[in-house]
């Protein structure tokens, strides 16, 4: 079967004919469908995850695979995986090499279980994706402080050195509410009788999702400086794109980056320059290139940042979503690092 983004939903057909017309019969889309039979699912990470429960609300209950204090990039999933995510109605995922595994699994589903609704976010956002060089090899930065490497992201999961596009769309609030809306699409085909309860929900959440797109147009408008530092391989490029940020960051966009002495200096003296009193750095990698740029520069503060793909243990005992993380980690943080407060 090949990989097609023309439905969110996709449906396999590997089970038999007349078990699957059995387990569909009454209704379209595939998944279990109606109020009774669609109850539960799978998304492929923190946010999808997140994102999902809110179209879902009282609905349908999501599970993400990926521990607290991880990242679903790269991510290697038990042996269990597939059969606990066959026995739910729903699995949400986002089409990209960077999540080799949710691609691997979505195409079994698709191939064999055709009572799961897999649905793809990046539907209909090609236009919107940004490259992202992959071509420098080799992994590094520690992964969120709490054991494990970055996000064990490869960026090559087939071993060639190739441009891909950034896998990070879901930074951009206006992105994010478009993905949104493909959930909610997807789950509606799905269980049909519910469709108008998930849209209504898709439609309130996006409106949260406008605040967050407005706090950043402010930041945008009032910031007192051009640029800021980000020392860590930058997960921002969809807010530079939609704001006009400009981060400068030693590693670049790449996660395999390692910073070379001469480009750390770089960045040592931006930050002397123009003045730079915040060093951003990303709290799911080690702040220590943060915490040295600071030790020899003008800077006083290494302040954390969240690409959003993850949460920690401290958020997550705090009931944070995506919408906290934006609110009460990526904007103060972007305020002070732009003076625009």
């Amino acid at each position: 079967m090949t990989h097609s983004r023309r439905s969110v939903l996709r449906r396999g057909a590997g089970l038999a004919a007349a078990g699957a017309a059995a387990s569909l019969a009454g209704c379209s889309g595939g998944g279990t469908g109606g109020s009774e039979g669609f109850d539960s699912g799978y998304a492929a990470f923190f946010t999808l995850k997140d994102w999902a429960n809110e179209v879902a609300g009282e609905r349908a209950s999501f599970e993400d695979p990926v521990d607290v204090g991880q990242l679903g990039h790269g991510w290697t999933p038990d042996g269990t995986l597939a059969a606990d995510v066959a026995a739910t109605d729903a699995f949400v995922y986002l089409d990209s090499p960077e999540f080799a595994w949710a691609q691997d699994l979505a195409a079994t589903l698709e191939a064999d279980y055709d009572s799961v609704a897999v649905v793809d976010v990046l539907d209909g956002l090609e236009d919107d994706l940004l490259d992202w060089d992959h071509s420098h090899g080799g992994e590094g930065g520690d992964h969120d402080g709490e054991g494990g490497d970055h996000d064990g992201e490869n960026g090559s999961h087939d071993g060639e050195s190739e441009t891909r596009y950034d896998p990070h769309v879901w930074v951009d609030p206006v992105l994010a509410a478009e993905m949104v809306e493909t959930i909610a699409a997807g789950l509606g085909e799905a269980d049909p009788e519910n469709a108008d309860v998930y849209a209504a929900n898709a439609e309130a959440y996006a409106e949260e999702l406008g605040a967050v797109d407005d706090a950043f147009e402010a930041i945008a408008d009032e910031a007192a400086r051009d640029v800021a530092v980000l020392a860590g391989h930058n997960s921002f490029q969809y807010l530079e794109a939609r704001y006009g940020f400009r981060l400068h960051s030693p590693v670049g966009v790449s996660p395999q980056n390692e910073p070379t002495q001469s480009e750390i200096a770089g960045t040592i003296d931006l930050v002397d320059t123009e003045g730079i009193d915040v060093v951003l750095y990303d709290r799911f990698q080690s702040p220590r290139l943060a915490e040295s740029i600071v030790e020899n520069s003008d800077a006083t503060e290494a302040v954390p940042v969240t690409p959003a793909g993850g949460t920690t243990r401290e958020w997550n005992d705090a009931g944070y979503g995506y919408l906290e993380q934006m609110t009460e980690i990526n904007v103060p943080a972007f305020e002070r690092a732009f003076d625009a407060q």
